[in-house]
Order: C-alpha cells, then structure tokens, then sequence
C-alpha cells in the first residue's frame, strides 16, 4: 500500500492506493475514513487499483482554515481531483453520505465514472417526506450552536433511528486509533456535514448507477431513500449482506459482488 497527500483547494486529502489494474475509488460517508474501507480495499486490490481517502476535514484530511459548512458539490470535486491525478476514469462505490458524493460526482465528471455502485446514500429529499428530513438537517445545526456536538448528535441519531450496540472498545493499539479518529471526526460530521448535506438536492446522473441496500436494513432511512433512487432510475435495487455497515462486517461478500458489478461494465 502506498500512502500519499493531495493539495486540493483548502485542504490536503491522504489517501492510500493498492493493488494494480482498472481504478477503483472508494468513498466513505458518515464519521468514517479510509480504514473503514480496509478489508474491502485489500480484496478488491487483488484485481485492481483500489483508492481509498480521508474526506476533507476528517481524519488526516486537514482543511487549511476554521471548519465550515460543508457541500456536496465540494466533495464530489474533491473526488474528481483523485481521480484525474491518479489516471481515471474510475469504478466507484461510495456508502452512505459517500455514495451521495458519488452521485454529485457522476453528474458533474461523467467521463471519471465507469459505473457507480450506490450503497444506502441518504437522498432524503427523494423520499415523500422530504421536508421532514430538511427540518431535521436545520434541528441538528440548529442543536450544534446551541449545544455543540454532543446535543446535535441526539437530534441527528433520534430522528435516524439507527443506533446500535456500543462496540467493546478495541485492543489493538492501531485499531484503538483508529476509533479514536472516527469518534473526532462526529463534531464535524453533525457540525459541518449534516447540515449542507441534508440540504442538497439530488441531480440524477446519466451515467449507470447500481443501487445496493443492506438485507438487515429494511425500513431505516437511507435504505427506504435507496429504493425511491431506483425507483427514479427505472431500475432494481440490489440487496447485499449487512446493514448500513455492511460493506465492514461483510468485506469479502462486497468485494466479490462489486466484482461482478464492475465485470459486467465495458472497459
């Protein structure tokens, strides 16, 4: 594995390159970084050049100022640079908040997508309730200036309704700092990112668009939006192994599915 940096305007993105053959780019959503990705990258490495990174402003992804409110349009040219510095086009899988940078990406570059492989993105304002979850996304920056992180989190995760068992903490020190990473980076995901995430506007891309949605995740938000995503694309949505996560606890599974998605584009 190869790790480098990449001066974007106002930020450095890190991000880890293995494998040779056709790129991939992986894009994480949420609190996660590049090691969220690790087991997947290292299956999918084994045919291809597998790009993994830490979004802007998390992790070792420094922004080169105070924090801001992020966009998705920022995001999405932050992707496209990786891809035109590193050879594109790229097949690309992006989970949650990252496949909704994938969609933003798809339609602004389509010549840097082969094809983009949807998991759970939170296209919220597809769903019929819409201006529920824009009310929601103004509570949780609303929460962040009254009460900082902590309160904008207990809007953010009521409203999601998706939290789960609190994990052992880890170990292994390299692990342990993994997860100390991920817990920094939650003051500026419902700080920065869920409020002008939750504002954007979802433009379909031209460019094929294969959504997954996770077989334990039926009913939560981001797998109901997945489906309204296929249903505007005239397409199926293909079911995968896991929940919102899955692509973590079910690697190898992903690594072969993604496989036979991007086997089945033209080169």
């Amino acid at each position: 594995m190869k790790t480098e940096t990449l001066p974007v305007p106002g930020a450095t993105l890190h991000h880890e390159v293995r494998g040779t053959g056709p790129l991939v780019l992986l894009i994480c959503g949420g609190i996660y970084d590049a090691a969220g990705y690790t087991g997947l990258a290292e299956r999918l490495a084994v045919e291809y050049t597998v790009v993994t990174y830490d979004r802007r402003g998390n992790s070792r992804s420094p922004l080169h100022g105070p924090p801001v409110r992020q966009s998705v349009a920022e995001h999405a040219e932050d992707a496209h640079r990786l891809i035109a510095a590193l050879g594109g086009p790229a097949f690309v899988f992006g989970n949650s908040s990252g496949a909704q940078i994938g969609l933003e990406l798809a339609v602004r570059h389509p010549g840097d997508v082969r094809v983009l492989v949807a998991h759970e993105p939170p296209l919220f304002d597809l769903l019929p309730d819409a201006g529920h979850w824009r009310a929601v996304a103004a509570e949780v920056e609303a929460a962040f200036a009254a009460g900082g992180a902590g309160q904008a989190m207990g809007v953010f995760a009521a409203a999601m309704g998706m939290a789960g068992d609190e994990p052992e903490p880890p170990d292994d020190p390299e692990a342990a700092a993994v997860v100390a990473r991920f817990a920094a980076n939650s003051a500026f995901f419902v700080g920065h990112e869920v409020p002008g995430f939750g504002a954007h506007e979802t433009t379909l891309p031209a460019t094929p668009v294969i959504p997954l949605v996770g077989a334990e995740s039926a009913g939560q938000p981001p797998h109901r939006a997945t489906r309204a995503l296929a249903a505007r694309l005239g397409t199926e949505v293909t079911t995968v192994p896991g929940d919102h996560g899955g692509f973590g606890t079910h690697a190898a599974a992903f690594a072969t599915i993604l496989t036979e998605l991007f086997q089945e584009q033209p080169r």
